[in-house]
């Protein structure tokens, strides 16, 4: 499920909106890594979104001309469309189908920046639907992926697709530097998500991952992968407990969140099959076997981040979160 090359475009599943000028698209929140996956697994979330307004304009170039919300951080993203995830994503679109004529972008952003739930991602996939339904021939979602890819790398700084994949496909997908490959997803399996009001910068969290790792220590977090995956794919609660464990990351970002651990010990003593670090934090997840469950440990990990002295939010959803769409064009 490779992206397609512009010279031979992949069939889209997203219609063409005839006639519109403008387009509106949503992108949902997601969890990047999901612990055992680092930059290679995500899943995408009912719960925040953001929101992306395109238009269609003659000047053969990308123009942002709002950004709006009242989420910490939105007010300082640039509105210079090569340093911004959206504008970036557009501009790569525009240059790679050799398009004549431009875009004009708003964004209403419902993601804080810094949260670990892809906010930043978001803006990107958001723009890229709503832009591919003004084309003549809208790409497929497989090969939007090249383009929510350079997007992404603005705010990063570098091509992970965790969290734009899923949010492009929705549910839990797995993502390399070239495809998309959407997994099976028991509809049992459900999430908790609570994001403290505490802001963690990407770049500061992979910061701490620089230092090598031991072989055995890598060998023990390739056992966990493997175990996770074919839980997913049997639809096995207990290998995705022996599986959701993660070795490598999560110990070394664990410290940069007040709360973490007790927030972590909240969601296992009621029962999650496994809870770690969302994306680059300061989000954390938990998964289990019911949405009842889910909804009792959501309110004892909030309790656990307000004993740190954090308020949070938590939102509970379904592992086989929404995908991006097109919500009104005129």
């Amino acid at each position: 499920m490779s992206a397609a090359s512009p010279s031979s475009p992949a069939r889209s599943d997203d219609a063409q909106v005839p006639s519109a000028q403008q387009v509106r698209a949503f992108a949902p929140a997601s969890v990047g890594n999901i612990g055992v996956g680092f930059d290679v697994l995500g899943h995408s979330i009912q719960g925040p979104r953001d929101v992306a307004t395109v238009r269609r304009i003659a000047e053969p170039v990308v123009r942002i001309r709002a950004i709006r919300g009242d989420v910490p951080g939105a007010d300082s993203l640039p509105l210079q469309a090569e340093r911004n995830t959206a504008g970036q994503a557009l501009i790569s679109l525009r240059e790679k189908l050799g398009l004549a004529h431009g875009f004009e972008l708003e964004l209403d952003k419902g993601i804080a920046l810094g949260s670990g739930l892809g906010g930043s991602a978001a803006s990107c996939v958001a723009a890229l639907v709503a832009a591919n339904a003004l084309l003549a021939q809208p790409l497929s979602r497989e090969a939007l992926y090249e383009f929510a890819l350079d997007g992404e790398s603005v705010s990063s700084g570098s091509r992970h697709g965790d969290n734009v994949a899923p949010m492009l496909l929705g549910g839990v997908v797995m993502a390399t530097s070239t495809r998309m490959i959407a997994l099976s997803v028991p509809d049992w399996l459900y999430a908790v998500v609570v994001h403290p009001d505490q802001v963690l910068e990407t770049r500061r969290a992979r910061a701490v991952l620089s230092d090598p790792y031991p072989l055995s220590q890598v060998v023990k977090q390739s056992a966990h992968l493997a175990l996770f995956l074919t839980g997913l794919q049997r639809g096995d609660a207990q290998l995705l407990r022996e599986g959701l464990v993660d070795l490598l990351v999560e110990p070394r970002r664990a410290p940069l969140i007040p709360g973490f651990a007790e927030v972590k010990a909240a969601a296992l003593e009621h029962g999650a099959l496994g809870a770690s670090i969302s994306g680059a934090g300061p989000s954390c997840f938990a998964w289990f076997e019911t949405k009842t469950q889910a909804q009792i440990a959501a309110a004892a990990m909030r309790i656990a981040f307000a004993a740190a002295g954090f308020d949070s939010r938590a939102y509970v959803t379904p592992v086989a979160g929404p995908r991006a769409e097109v919500i009104g064009s005129v």
